[in-house]
């Protein structure tokens, strides 16, 4: 009879243990949600060379030897009587849900002569450029006035001009 109610109680016992970690599950997974969510995501755009791919572009190559060498560029522009490749990357850092910061930038430049070869291999960084704001869609105005489109249709009102009464 000892036996039985030992036995009876040694099954009470894990059938508790195993309801109290049924409990521990859920919570357990949700912390560990909670932990991932809250991770620095790291985001890498654009073009991703090597230093050695930089390397190996020498002046006096031709346009398509580049190519062969760094891929397509983003985007080329003319320069002067040449016109120049430019491969951008950039490295951007974001935490959950909030704005992501841009860590680091790198625009490597390729300037060719007249003649489609090339001249000299510039690397420009983060530090070097300027960061424009390209989503908002505003431009400022020059001399650093912003006067809205009322304003300026009315600036002159009242003042004397020059040819007239």
């Amino acid at each position: 009879m000892r036996r039985r109610d030992a036995s009876r109680q040694g099954a009470e016992r894990c059938r508790a243990a195993l309801r109290s970690c049924r409990a521990a599950v859920p919570a357990v997974l949700l912390m560990t949600l909670s932990l991932a969510a809250c991770s620095e995501q790291i985001t890498k755009h654009g073009h991703l060379f090597r230093e050695t791919d930089i390397a190996q572009v020498q002046p006096g190559m031709g346009q398509e030897q580049v190519r062969m060498i760094l891929g397509t560029p983003t985007t080329t522009t003319t320069s002067g009587n040449g016109s120049v490749y430019y491969y951008i990357s950039s490295t951007e850092k974001k935490t959950a849900f909030l704005k992501g910061d841009e860590v680091d930038r790198q625009v490597l430049a390729v300037y060719f002569t007249p003649a489609a070869t090339v001249d000299r291999v510039a690397n420009y960084g983060l530090k070097d450029g300027k960061v424009f704001d390209f989503v908002s869609r505003t431009t400022p105005a020059p001399g650093g006035k912003e006067d809205g489109l009322i304003k300026q249709l009315f600036r002159n009102l009242g003042t004397k001009q020059i040819f007239g009464e």
